[in-house]
């Protein structure tokens, strides 16, 4: 069983930087690949970002990149997102996610992923 915590989140205005953290407990020597994803009001879930175990290996969405950047520190059980230039259409909940297949690359769908955090909200206002 794997547990995680996604905290970091806030209101913000545009143009700002926020950091986003999401930290792992219980199993976590079965996590492989770790992603984010996000959900606003009348949408689907989409990817933002995703990283392989070792962080060689990233994707970022198309609306992020650039602005972007995940990374993660395993010693910590911890996966990052680094958020700057913070855009209105940025707002939504934002999940982390991990998931226990090994020696694959980034998976880009939620249904690849095993295990989610319940989220944390980031709203940036212009």
């Amino acid at each position: 069983q794997v547990q995680l915590v996604e905290s970091g989140g806030g209101s913000v205005q545009a143009g700002d930087s926020l950091r986003l953290s999401c930290t792992a407990s219980g199993r976590t020597v079965s996590i492989s690949g770790k992603g984010w994803f996000r959900q606003a009001p009348g949408k689907e879930r989409e990817i933002v970002a995703a990283i392989n175990w070792s962080g060689d290996s990233t994707y970022y969405a198309d609306s992020v990149k650039g602005r972007f950047t995940i990374s993660r520190d395993n010693a910590k059980n911890t996966v990052y997102l680094q958020m700057n230039s913070l855009k209105p259409e940025d707002t939504a909940v934002y999940y982390c996610a991990a998931d226990r297949t090994p020696l694959s690359g980034v998976k880009l769908t939620p249904i690849a992923y095993d295990y989610w955090g319940q989220g944390t909200q980031v709203t940036v206002s212009s």
